[in-house]
């Protein structure tokens, strides 16, 4: 892997000389964008309007706009000479339990690797975090803008995960179709609660594919080999629930099913309680009816 940032974590009065990874890679199929006539590459070019003629990158400079059609130029060294201590340093500003942050906040991930030297402080302060169960909270200056960041250990490595400010998550607020709480039966909660509890397994993250790049991939193949795709029939819509118990009651049988056939296959160690039977429905309140999409 390729370093992209040289910097030093900054834990109370020690530094700790550290190269930064990215940590992930996305893996989505790619394509180019043809002329169908011909099968060539189109071509994006940065052509001027003013000047009527395509621009070459090192007349390309950036420009903010500080009012309609005026702007003033930052240049490189304008960036540099930012007064920003996190310009080639994680600062460490706070350690917080990591289930107190909300998953919305991470942006991207990455690896911190310590520098020759440093990795005895390195170890000292993964073990620290590890055994008193914290993460950091950080400020890392990275492409041109200061970000808020949580470090946090990662096997023997510390990954560093760049989150939004709390200015840049938009309020769930805006939502209309949570404004208000609509009634809920206590059996209903319940049957939920036992669907949930039935579907609950270890995370594994190896068992995830992404099926839809493998098939994608093997449709390109069958082309490149001169083979006809067979159109696959669409996916029945997904309807309106009409009756929220009855899809319930369904979900929670097949479940069950489920749960035993994988214990029968071995590949369920032991059956959770709630398989061994038919599910059971609590009698702490009496069936109400669902409303239709209609009567709500």
């Amino acid at each position: 892997m390729r370093s992209l940032w040289r910097g030093s974590i900054s834990f109370g009065l020690v530094n700790i000389p550290v190269r930064l990874y990215t940590a992930t890679e996305e893996k989505s199929v790619r394509f180019n964008l043809l002329h169908r006539a011909c099968r060539t590459p189109i071509k994006y070019q940065k052509v001027c309007p003013v000047c009527d003629r395509v621009v070459d990158p090192g007349e390309i400079v950036r420009g903010y706009e500080y009012d309609r059609n005026r702007y003033v130029i930052m240049e490189e060294e304008d960036f540099e000479s930012l007064p920003l201590p996190t310009a080639k340093q994680v600062e460490i500003l706070d350690f917080v339990e990591l289930s107190e942050i909300d998953p919305i906040y991470y942006e991207k991930s990455y690896y911190l690797e310590p520098e020759q030297g440093a990795e005895k402080a390195y170890a000292l302060l993964r073990r620290a975090m590890k055994e008193m169960g914290r993460v950091a909270i950080a400020k890392v200056a990275i492409r041109s803008r200061e970000s808020l960041a949580c470090v946090r250990v990662y096997g023997r490595a510390l990954v560093m995960e760049t989150m939004f400010y709390p200015d840049e998550i938009r309020s769930a607020d805006r939502l209309a179709g949570i404004a208000e709480e609509p009634a809920l039966g206590e059996r209903e909660v319940a049957m939920a609660a036992q669907l949930i509890d039935n579907l609950t397994e270890p995370f594994d993250p190896g068992k995830y594919r992404d099926h839809y790049r493998e098939a994608l991939l093997a449709a390109i193949d069958m082309k490149i080999q001169g083979e006809a795709l067979t159109p696959q029939a669409a996916p029945p819509a997904a309807g309106k629930v009409i009756d929220l118990m009855e899809a319930l009651e369904a979900s929670l049988r097949a479940t069950v099913r489920e749960k035993a056939r994988l214990a029968k296959d071995g590949r369920l160690a032991q059956a959770t309680p709630l398989a061994a039977s038919e599910p059971h429905v609590p009698e702490t309140a009496s069936r109400e009816p669902v409303p239709t999409g209609a009567e709500r």
